[in-house]
C-alpha cells in the first residue's frame, strides 16, 4: 500500500492515519483546501489542475513550525503539528497561505493562443488556499474529533471569504 501520494509525492492519507496514532497529548491539525479548485480544473483542464496540485503540495511540505503535510484527497491536504498549540502554529500557517498565493504556475500557451495574442508564450496562474485549524483539548479529545474540528474551521474560513486561516 502506498504511503506516498502518487501525484504529489507527499505522504498520503494512509501515512497520516499512522502518524495520528503516534501523536501525544498536545498537537494541532490543519485541514487545507485549494479555493475554487473545481472551477479552476473545469477552466484549465485536469493536466494543469494536476500540476497545480503538485505546486501547492511543494509549498505545503515547506511549512515551518514543525508541521508535516499530507495529501488527504482531491484538493484537500492535512498538516500535523505534534507538540504544538494553535497559537504556536497560526503564524506558520499564515506565512504558508501567503506563500501559496504568490506561487504562480507558468502555463504555456498553445500555438493558436500565441498567434491570437501576438505576445509571449506563457502566462501565470495563481490559486489560494483556505485552512481550518484545531488543537487537541478537553472538547476535542481524540484525533477524529480534532480532525472534525479542523474541518469545521475550514468551512468557517470558506464562509469568511477564503484565502484565510480559521480556528
Amino acid at each position: 500500500m502506498a504511503y506516498l501520494d502518487e501525484l504529489t509525492g507527499i505522504p498520503s492519507r494512509r501515512a497520516l492515519r499512522e502518524d495520528l496514532m503516534k501523536l501525544g497529548n498536545k498537537y494541532v491539525i490543519a485541514m487545507v483546501d485549494i479555493d475554487f479548485f473545481k472551477k479552476f480544473n473545469d477552466k484549465y483542464g485536469h493536466d494543469i489542475g494536476d500540476d497545480v496540485l503538485k505546486l501547492v503540495a511543494s509549498n505545503l511540505v515547506q511549512v515551518t513550525g514543525g508541521g508535516k503535510a499530507f495529501r488527504y484527497g482531491g484538493e484537500e491536504f492535512t498538516i500535523l503539528f505534534p507538540g504544538k498549540s494553535i497559537n504556536d502554529v497560526i503564524p506558520h500557517l499564515e506565512n504558508l497561505r501567503d506563500q501559496v498565493s504568490k506561487s504562480g504556475y507558468t502555463r504555456k500557451s498553445s500555438k493558436a493562443q500565441r498567434s491570437k495574442s501576438k505576445g509571449g508564450n506563457s502566462s501565470q496562474l495563481f490559486v489560494t488556499i483556505s485552512m481550518g485549524v484545531c488543537e487537541k483539548n478537553s472538547k476535542y479529545k481524540y484525533h477524529n474529533d480534532v480532525m472534525k474540528g479542523a474541518d469545521k474551521a475550514l468551512y468557517r474560513a470558506k464562509k469568511k471569504g477564503r484565502n484565510c486561516v480559521s480556528k
